[in-house]
């Protein structure tokens, strides 16, 4: 499949492409904030590790929500 430009795409899809990349903005921060909050023995695991692993999107901050959280 070859890349569009962002003037190719249709308005439905430039409005699924722009609703995805807020909400995965917004669940970054929301990892991270909580992790900050969150102390030490609230963390499954090391608080960088966490930190770093909230990067990897889209996966790191579901992961962080439901296995980084005790």
């Amino acid at each position: 499949m070859a890349s569009k430009k962002w003037s190719e795409l249709s308005s439905s899809q430039k409005r699924a492409i722009t609703v995805v990349g807020a909400v995965e903005a917004i669940m970054t921060l929301a990892a991270w904030r909580d992790l900050a909050r969150r102390p030490d023995d609230g963390v499954r695991g090391p608080k960088w590790a966490w930190a770093g692993a909230v990067l990897v999107q889209p996966f790191g901050p579901p992961a962080y929500f439901t296995l980084g959280r005790r």
